[in-house]
This record gives structure tokens, C-alpha cells and sequence, in this order.
């Protein structure tokens, strides 16, 4: 997830004007997003280039599922290398030490409306543009990382960004990245507050 970082190191907000802060970043996005794609070019921001042009409720099906599966292979991978290595628990402490002491409902708040966000620009309106690889490197450069230890942050989401992308041209849908996306917001974001937060430090 790309904390919002507006006024100062995300840290040394008070979770209420965090949470605020990531809402009013992330609805400009999905605006910015539809306007450009669905407005201005007059395209289906759902649907992938190439996709038919009627997406039927099998074909959405479908696509939750893949992004589900996606999702959870992700978070399975995430919490194995946090728990099973030195350098997951380096990158999940970093992480933490960004994050005001947001309660539950924050943080799955932040994490439903960065999944949705992120998708339509980064897949919805950019991909369709510039291409699978160079929107992948642009959501990586979103997670720029603030000290040296969450380099690997930002080439994580630029990992994930390719797998998102070619979901979206696989299933065809972008239901698809958005339930992956969110999927692993919403699991790894609460367990970073609880774990590695400014509640525990």
C-alpha cells in the first residue's frame, strides 16, 4: 500500500488527519482516473483494451476469484518471508515505524479505497497507455521508499504491479487486480498497525 504523505512523514500525523489525508489522495486518484479514461477518451475503465465489449456476471465471476487467489498467494508470501526471515521482519518493522496508531476500521478503510484508487488509475486509465511494464514501474515509483530499508518496498510493488497488469489483460476485467489489491491491503496494512505501528513502539 502507498502511505499518503502529504505535510510530513506519515508517522508524525495523528491518525485521524492520516486517515483523512489518504481519503482525499486517493478519491482525487479515482477521479483523475475515470475522467481521463472513461471522460476524455471515451473507454470502458473496467474493461481491459480488447475485452468484449459486454463482460457478463461469469466473466466479473471469474475475475474475483483469479484476484482472490492472486491475493491470497500474495499475502501468504508477504507473511512467510516476515515471519520466516530476518530481512521480512527489518521490512515489516520500516513499514510499521510510517504508520500512525490507526484502529482496524482505519486502516481497512485506507485499504479498500487504496485498492480501488490505485487500480483504476494504475490499470484502469494509465495501463492502456503507456503499456504493462512501464505502469508497473510508475505504481513502483508511487511507493518510493523514504529510507534505505524499504527499497525492497518499493520493488515489491513494482513486482506486484506486473501481476496486477496482466491480471487485468488475462481476465479481462478490472474487477479482477481491484479485489487482489484490496485483498492484500486488507489483510497486511491491520497486521502492520497491530504488530510494528506506533501503538507498539
Amino acid at each position: 500500500m502507498s502511505a499518503p504523505t502529504p505535510g510530513g512523514p506519515p508517522g508524525a500525523l495523528d491518525p485521524a488527519r492520516f486517515v483523512r489525508l489518504g481519503l482525499i489522495f486517493y478519491g482525487a486518484l479515482a477521479v483523475a482516473a475515470v475522467v481521463w479514461r472513461q471522460g476524455l477518451a471515451g473507454e470502458r475503465i473496467f474493461a481491459a483494451p480488447g475485452a468484449p465489449e459486454a463482460l457478463g456476471a461469469a466473466a466479473l465471476g471469474a475475475g474475483a476469484l483469479a484476484g482472490a487467489a492472486l491475493g491470497l498467494g500474495a499475502v501468504a508470501l508477504s507473511f512467510a518471508l516476515t515471519e520466516g526471515t530476518a530481512f521480512g521482519r527489518r521490512l515489516a518493522r520500516a513499514l510499521g515505524a510510517q504508520l500512525p496508531a490507526l484502529s482496524v476500521a482505519d486502516a481497512l478503510l485506507l485499504a479498500c479505497a487504496s485498492g480501488l484508487a490505485e487500480e483504476l488509475f494504475f490499470r484502469g486509465a494509465l495501463q492502456p497507455r503507456v503499456g504493462l511494464v512501464a505502469a508497473s514501474l510508475l505504481f513502483g515509483a508511487l511507493h518510493l521508499p523514504t529510507e534505505r530499508a524499504l527499497v525492497a518496498w518499493t520493488l515489491f510493488a513494482a513486482a506486484m504491479g506486473l501481476a496486477f497488469g496482466w491480471l487485468f489483460e488475462a481476465t479481462g476485467t478490472l474487477v479482477a487486480p481491484i479485489v487482489a489489491h484490496t485483498l492484500v491491503n486488507a489483510v497486511n496494512l491491520p497486521l502492520l498497525v497491530r504488530r510494528y505501528g506506533a501503538a507498539d513502539r
